[in-house]
């Protein structure tokens, strides 16, 4: 990697990468991040029996319609037709923990990372909100990109 800052012009100023003359290539990335939650949530998240209702399918929609809308977030992101997004829960009771994986595809000039943290994120937030009732100390942590594939860089594999 360059120590040039690739949002900055040699005049200090930001701006948006200029991707026009980029290949357009197969780009793949998957984010992981973790939400803990107490024992007592955790059981009523299993047995569905929290106030606001299904707290992983809201909170997979909740992921996917994020990363559709990461180019109005995020100021410099490009605005990207997104040819596949999933959130994925892997839920670790005995641990009280759901391991919320995100993964976003498409084919364009520049990579799908931001839309699939953008995703991992809101999921992240919206099991918060759907818990925040019976619980107002729950964590979020240890996001990270896990996988990326794709352009120029090629690929990279936490």
């Amino acid at each position: 990697m360059g120590d040039e800052l690739t949002h900055v012009d040699k005049q200090g100023h930001v701006g948006m990468v200029d991707v026009g003359s980029k290949q357009e290539t197969g780009r793949k990335a998957v984010v992981r991040s973790v939400v803990r939650l107490a024992s007592s949530t955790m059981h009523m998240l299993m047995k569905q029996a929290l106030p606001k209702g299904d707290v992983l399918v809201t909170a997979k929609l909740a992921g996917i319609m994020a990363a559709k809308k990461t180019g109005e977030l995020i100021p410099l992101c490009h605005p990207l037709f997104l040819s596949y997004v999933d959130v994925r829960f892997d839920v670790q009771q005995d641990e009280n923990r759901i391991v919320v994986e995100a993964e976003a595809r498409t084919t364009a000039a520049t990579g799908v990372e931001m839309e699939a943290l953008v995703a991992a994120q809101t999921a992240c937030m919206t099991i918060y909100d759907m818990c925040k009732a019976v619980q107002r100390d729950i964590v979020i942590e240890d996001c990270r990109l896990v996988h990326k594939s794709g352009g120029r860089s090629g690929t990279y594999q936490a």
